[in-house]
């Protein structure tokens, strides 16, 4: 990862840092030679807040990367995690089903470093670079095969305890920066004329794609066991989790309604690990003439390569599949598939000086 911009109008000046470090790979596809890439970042830096996103073929560049930053880079997930420092509740008067699933939490919680070592972290900072293919519209019954083309960027994570958390991620040259600052959640591209979207506080979903063992078993500690499944060659248990009425119907807009949000945990029997994460989102968008158009989004993330940073374990790669289901319209049902790899490269936990003046909104929204 490129983190560092030499200063190429004096040899003697000091090297810029970098808001978002960037893949070498996207380095090197700017230019022929370090000279051009390195002119080439420099006015592609420039470029994030000018007028020249608003050009009709760069708009519809920008709109389709946004688009993807949204629904796979940067999605977050309807349920409010708590983060207290106890992840526990007792067992008594519950089902079979999920006492199971407190159990096997507390296996996760054990595998991933035990309660000692998650509850002395209270912030963290992750950086990690990402590549994105995505397919076109389909017919809905017609087989998809990805672009063979990649989207690489980077991305810079920050949190801290309790809900305050920050996103900055760059995919060629779109930026999405999002956030929570503990009374809101706030999302938006700087490359965009439209307003910026806010909502109640919300987790990211890579939190939840191993990053945060903690966050993880706060989400599945309410959940059901409802099986057991072979993922990668494991065996798996499967906690199930549904949004309740009351959620869906805060995290709806007007233009908007959440019919159904489910998330599924795969839990390795072997390790106690968290092998897969899955969700599955129906969303009906309203329109003036009634003819409401229903988008379903299903979510897919794998990780791999667990590996200790200070006590506690985390997955530092993996691969996220979502499918997008659009229906409900007088045209035929379309579907589309969009893949992303990711992968950490550098975790750092406690960063000492963090506080809530790093997680403000954008100033549009503190005047609201």
């Amino acid at each position: 990862m490129r983190k560092l911009c030499p200063n190429i109008d004096r040899d003697d000046g000091l090297e810029t840092v970098l808001e978002v470090p960037v893949p070498e790979e996207m380095f090197t596809s700017m230019g022929s030679n370090l000279q051009v890439r390195l002119e080439n970042m420099l006015t592609w830096m420039k470029a994030q807040t000018s007028d020249k996103w608003s050009q009709p073929g760069v708009a519809g560049r920008i709109n389709e990367l946004r688009f993807l930053l949204y629904l796979v880079g940067s999605p977050l997930i309807p349920l409010q995690v708590q983060l207290g420092h106890s992840v526990h509740k007792p067992v008594k008067d519950n089902s079979i089903q999920a006492s199971t699933a407190k159990y096997i939490v507390q296996q996760y919680i054990a595998a991933t470093g035990g309660q000692q070592a998650l509850n002395a972290v209270h912030s963290m900072c992750v950086t990690g670079q990402v590549k994105i293919t995505a397919s076109e519209f389909h017919q809905a019954d017609a087989r998809i095969n990805v672009k063979s083309t990649e989207e690489m960027g980077g991305y810079v994570l920050w949190q801290k305890d309790p809900d305050l958390w920050c996103l900055e991620l760059i995919v060629s040259g779109c930026k999405v920066v999002c956030g929570s600052n503990g009374k809101l959640s706030w999302r938006h591209s700087s490359n965009q004329q439209t307003p910026i979207s806010k909502g109640p506080p919300r987790p990211l979903r890579r939190f939840l794609q191993g990053l945060d063992p903690r966050s993880t078993a706060n989400l599945f500690i309410d959940a059901t066991c409802i099986g057991e499944k072979i993922i990668s060659n494991e065996d798996c248990f499967i906690l199930k989790l549904e949004t309740s009425p009351a959620i869906r119907e805060a995290q709806s807009g007007p233009n908007y309604e959440i019919i159904h949000h489910t998330i599924w945990g795969y839990f390795s029997q072997r390790s106690g690990l968290l092998i897969q994460f899955e969700d599955s989102r129906l969303l009906m968008m309203k329109t003036k003439d009634d003819n409401d158009v229903f988008w379903e989004t299903r979510t897919e993330s794998v990780m791999d390569d667990y590996k200790y940073v200070d006590g506690i374990n985390i997955a530092h790669c993996g691969k996220t599949s979502v499918t997008v289901f659009r229906y409900g319209e007088q045209s035929a049902n379309h579907k589309r598939l969009m893949q992303e790899k990711w992968k950490i490269e550098d975790v750092d936990f406690n960063v000492w000086g963090l506080s809530k003046d790093h997680f403000l909104p954008p100033s549009d929204l503190q005047k609201t």
